[in-house]
């Protein structure tokens, strides 16, 4: 059977960074909202995605995440995955996920795309699914389609959602490994200390410095890093 699609938004990108400085690149979403009709007309039910996510738990088998449905899916490298997904589950809202990028180039400029300045460049979420039970509508105002159950092949960045309205809400990155070693230097730790800390905490360093120096360079520490963040 042909898979369909549906699609909705992102609704939250976070970035953290390993303790390697290597960047790990996440965001979380809703591949699906429950009750909303899309562009197409269909709807989604809650549950529909029960059967999915039991089976995935056991087998291990999890949808894909990919970008813009693989494109037109005439090579290998168009259905390449750009990451996986870390979690998926069915709230109140829809179908909740978080995923991680890759560390390839499709993963870091989708990721790049995903945090531009003044506007994402790409902010839609969209799922490929094969649908198994689903009510017709009947009446104008009804759904084309309620899908009641729906086997869920893959989660998808798209630049185009169904959705126009629904967009990324926020955008939060932590401080990676340089940017807190150059906050401490700021704040007048050398830069031998600055990688003690950052390795083993403050502690490391009692000795060397005194209580009322520590406290005052903490406070600045704090501004400095609260001021990267705007």
């Amino acid at each position: 059977m042909k898979i369909q699609r549906l699609n909705c938004s992102i609704r939250e990108l976070k970035f953290a960074e390993t303790g390697t400085g290597t960047g790990v690149m996440e965001f979380s979403g809703y591949g699906s909202v429950f009750g909303n009709k899309d562009s197409y007309g269909d709807v989604i039910e809650k549950g529909a995605f029960s059967e999915t996510l039991q089976e995935a738990n056991k087998s291990g088998q999890w949808p894909s995440l990919l970008l813009q449905h693989g494109g037109f899916g005439l090579t290998a490298d168009d259905m390449m995955p750009i990451g996986v997904i870390s979690e998926l589950n069915e709230d109140d809202i829809g179908l909740k996920m978080d995923a991680i990028l890759a560390e390839t180039e499709k993963g870091r400029d989708a990721y790049t795309l995903m945090k531009m300045k003044p506007r994402p460049a790409i902010n839609g979420l969209s799922i490929g699914y094969i649908p198994k039970e689903w009510k017709v509508g009947t009446n104008p105002d009804e759904p084309r389609r309620t899908l009641k159950s729906v086997e869920l092949m893959e989660i998808s960045l798209v630049t185009f959602p169904a959705n126009r309205s629904a967009r990324v809400l926020d955008v939060k990155s932590d401080l990676d490994i340089r940017s807190a070693e150059q906050a401490l230097r700021d704040a007048g730790f050398s830069r031998s200390e600055s990688k003690q800390i950052l390795a083993h905490g403050f502690k490391s360093i009692g000795s060397q410095r005194e209580a009322e120096d520590m406290e005052a360079l903490a406070r600045q520490i704090r501004l400095n890093i609260a001021a990267m963040k705007k």
